[in-house]
């Protein structure tokens, strides 16, 4: 077992440090211990009017990430050292993306233009080129996102549909999202975006069944991208978890007629099936139509 580097004491200790050396409020400070697993920093310094965050030394690219994903006017209150004394420092993250973490040690990052929840439904051009993500629009992922009802620290399968499973690591800031992608292109673009939102709450598999999710965490909430395997992947998450949310998609109306069939042979009753249609104003001013898929819901009793 990992050694606990921030126990009570010392985090008391950070605690006390920026207490009497900044002038930053202690009741709207958010505490996270970044050394734990399935923490994720920059989501809750988007939500958060000021973070203390306790860092393990040797992130490097820590404050390249921050700038990378818009917080470079954050401010970051430091010292150069491993222990709550001596000097205070303070930059802007964007003037720091050039330095990583050289010590264990906590830091304060302010964020004054702090949303109180994070937003879903990125940009597709936030995520990484070649990427799949780009062709989902943001407005179908924010509906199925908000039919997904992620919670911070809930566990999240997602099975074939990268950027919901990088939106859903960002909701579920606290917990694990278990990314399913079959194809190796399909994985090495998942990496890509991961390593891009330095995400640190995912694990990447390449297929469902026992063996591939045993010692993964029971998923409550499950993302499926309809296709031949779907209904042994509901079987075995049903298995793993008979009172699972699960979520398809598909554009094909054949699997959405079907779709309520299906869920009843495994116990999941009362369906609700939408289909979602966005139309977007083109450059000749006129409305192009995008994909409209369907989306499925339910859940076992």
């Amino acid at each position: 077992m990992k050694e606990q580097l921030f126990t009570n004491e010392i985090i008391l200790s950070w605690l006390q440090y920026f207490a009497e050396n900044t002038p930053i409020d202690l009741e709207q400070i958010k505490m996270m211990d970044i050394t734990k697993k399935n923490k994720n920093l920059i989501p809750t310094v988007e939500s958060h009017k000021a973070v203390l965050a306790f860092m393990e030394a040797g992130d490097e690219d820590i404050f390249y990430h921050m700038w990378n994903a818009g917080l470079g006017d954050c401010e970051v209150w430091y010292n150069e050292g491993s222990e709550p004394a001596g000097d205070i420092k303070h930059d802007k993250v964007s003037d720091m993306i050039n330095r990583g973490i050289n010590a264990s040690a906590g830091m304060l990052v302010v964020n004054q233009n702090a949303r109180n929840t994070y937003k879903s439904g990125l940009d597709s051009l936030n995520f990484r080129k070649g990427s799949s993500s780009r062709r989902l629009g943001s407005e179908i992922r924010t509906i199925i996102l908000n039919k997904m009802h992620i919670g911070r620290e809930d566990t999240v399968c997602v099975i074939g549909g990268e950027s919901i499973a990088i939106e859903s690591a960002f909701l579920a800031n606290e917990g694990t999202v278990i990314a399913v992608e079959y194809n190796k292109q399909e994985r090495d673009a998942m990496e890509e975006n991961i390593d891009y939102f330095d995400l640190r709450n995912m694990t990447v598999i390449d297929h469902v069944d026992e063996e591939s999710l045993k010692g993964c965490p029971t998923p409550a909430i499950a993302f499926i991208a309809a296709s031949a395997s779907m209904e042994q992947e509901i079987q075995c998450l049903m298995k793993l978890n008979p009172k699972i949310n699960i979520v398809v998609y598909t554009l094909d109306f054949s699997v959405a007629g079907n779709m309520q069939a299906i869920f009843e042979k495994y116990g999941i009753k009362d369906a609700e099936v939408i289909q979602v249609s966005v139309s977007k104003l083109g450059a000749k001013n006129a409305f192009e139509l995008q994909p409209a898929p369907w989306i499925i819901t339910g859940k076992a009793e």
